[in-house]
This record gives C-alpha cells, sequence and structure tokens, in this order.
C-alpha cells in the first residue's frame, strides 16, 4: 500500500500538469527547478508508478498522471478550502521572530501563506529566555530558540536543526576556503554576539562549541544587531562571526559553512497554552512544510549539537 500523499507534494503535481513546463512551474511555486523535479520523482516513488513523461523537448503526463489530476485538484481544493474556514475564526497571534530573515521569520512568512485571513504580529525580541515571561503574562504567544527548563504552561517543539556558518570579510584570509574548520579560527579574534541571533541560548551554545578553542565570553566582542551595524562591525574589527546559514547578507561580507564538526543550532518553537490553536497549527504547519521542503530536521552524520539537546536526540 502507498504511502500517505503530502498535500504539497500534490500542490507540485497540480502545477507541473498544468503548466506542462518544469521551469515555469517552479517560477509559479517560487521554488528551484531542481528542488521541484526531485518532489515529483519523490510522488512518483511514493505512488509506485510514472505520472510525467520527460523529453530534453517535451514534458506530458502518463496515463496515470492524467487519472490523478482531476483527484489531485480536488484534495488541494478541499485542503485548502478547510483550512480557509479555520483561519477564518484565528484570533490575532502574536510572535517573536528574534530577527528579520531569520527562521522563525521564514516560518511566520509562510503561515501567512497558508492562513491570509489570519492576522499574525511579528516581534522582534532577544530569544526564549528573555520572551518566557512575556508568554506567561499573555503579552506574547509565541517565540523561538532554546529554553529547556520550561514552565508546563507552556509547549514547545523542534522545528529546524541549522547549521552554523562563519561571517568573513571577503578579503580576509580564510574566505579563500569553501567551508570553515573550527580549528582554523583559533586566534582569529572570532566573535559570536554579533547579529540578531545572538540570544541567551545562541550564547549558551556556543561557548559550549568554541570551548576548546579557549575563547572566553568575558573578552568577546559587544552584542551588535541590524545588518548595517554588523557590516560596520565585520569591517572595523576584520574579525570571523560565527552565525547561522539564515543570517541575512551582509555587504562586503561572504558566508562559508563550518565544518570539523558540522555544528547544528537547534530551532525549538514555544507556545502558551492559551494562544489560538488553530493559528498556532498554521505556524505549525509552516514549519513541516519548510521542513519538509528543505530537510531542516535531518542531521548529517556527526553533527555537533549542544546540551541538553545533544543527550535527547
Amino acid at each position: 500500500m502507498p504511502q500517505d500523499l503530502d498535500i504539497r507534494l500534490l500542490r507540485y503535481y497540480v502545477v507541473v500538469a498544468e503548466e506542462l513546463h518544469f521551469s515555469r512551474a517552479a517560477q509559479r511555486l517560487f521554488i528551484a527547478q531542481q528542488a521541484l523535479s526531485r518532489d515529483i520523482q519523490r510522488l512518483e516513488s511514493i505512488l509506485g508508478m510514472t505520472l510525467i513523461n520527460r523529453t530534453t523537448r517535451r514534458v506530458s503526463l502518463t496515463s496515470a498522471g492524467r487519472k490523478l489530476l482531476g483527484r489531485a485538484r480536488e484534495i488541494v481544493a478541499l485542503h485548502d478550502l478547510a483550512l480557509q474556514e479555520l483561519v477564518s475564526e484565528l484570533s490575532p497571534l502574536t510572535v517573536d521572530v528574534v530577527g528579520p530573515g531569520l527562521t522563525p521569520s521564514r516560518i511566520l512568512s509562510r503561515a501567512r501563506e497558508l492562513a491570509p485571513r489570519g492576522e499574525f504580529f511579528a516581534r522582534y525580541l532577544t530569544g526564549a529566555e528573555e520572551a518566557t515571561p512575556l508568554l506567561l503574562s499573555g503579552d506574547l504567544d509565541v517565540t523561538f530558540g532554546r529554553n529547556p527548563k520550561l514552565p508546563g504552561s507552556l509547549q514547545q517543539q523542534i522545528i529546524r536543526y541549522e547549521r552554523l556558518c562563519v561571517l568573513l570579510p571577503l578579503t580576509h584570509p580564510l574566505a579563500q576556503l569553501n567551508q570553515i574548520p573550527l580549528e582554523t579560527l583559533r586566534g582569529e579574534g572570532l566573535c559570536f554576539r554579533a547579529g540578531d541571533q545572538a540570544t541567551q541560548g545562541w550564547e549558551h551554545a556556543a561557548l559550549q562549541l568554541l570551548a576548546g578553542l579557549g575563547i572566553d565570553a568575558i573578552d568577546a566582542h559587544p552584542h551588535v544587531q541590524g545588518v548595517e551595524e554588523l557590516a560596520q562591525h565585520l569591517h572595523s574589527r576584520n574579525a570571523p562571526i560565527l552565525t547561522l546559514s539564515t543570517q541575512p547578507e551582509v555587504p562586503g561580507g561572504v558566508y562559508r559553512p563550518l565544518v570539523d564538526p558540522v555544528a547544528l543550532f537547534p530551532w525549538t518553537m514555544i507556545w502558551r497554552r492559551g494562544a489560538d490553536p488553530n493559528a498556532i497549527e498554521a505556524l505549525l504547519s509552516a514549519a513541516q512544510e519548510l521542513g519538509d521542503e528543505f530537510d531542516w530536521l535531518t542531521m548529517p552524520s556527526e553533527a555537533w549539537l549542544p546540551q541538553p539537546e545533544r543527550d535527547q536526540h
């Protein structure tokens, strides 16, 4: 028996079947053509049959593909109708997304697409630790980050293991490398407090990672927020900055993935139990869609996680 069908895969299939052109379909869906092709192959693998004939000149539906198209349209339409009926009753939701462009911000953007009638208010705070009192008081509904010691009135769910990167000035010698081994950062004046991701949970994880390099938190650079200030800090110090893969681009800077180890930051979504369950479901659905699309919960072999997440995994 085939596996349960993913609504996202069916949605992608409908668009490809309507366009009969992978490039146009990918543009319509705002995703990479390679990712779209891979997802269609995944759907075919789940069903155990070919849905689309592909040649260098033409894309066409097989008989099975034509048979599926009508039902796929109905399923997608029914899914969207059910979601619209739910979100029409959504209460406003206040969401701490930590910083512009980061993983929580991307989840909120997708949730707004999934629930266009919902009312989501973004806040830029300093992470789960600072946000927890606001959740408990009802002044905030959702936050993201790390805070293992949560009160029982709050709920949480891991939504992404995000790779750590190094932001470098273009002129820095390490910028010539395609990836940055952790040990090469020894003695480079590495900064780990610059960027909107630099919350207490981030610093706690970074200090664990950097413990073997002899970096002292007391001597660390000051906390810098915003792209303009980050650019100023990067070039005035001419030193590497530890950051996340979703950090927005910085003028004059280049990002390189950190290796040896492949270090991951565990993003957790945390919400108060009294928040609107349908609005929370929209955010969780958004996180799941993005996670499926970009393998957010896939961990490379020998990946590094901070404690206590390492023991919990």
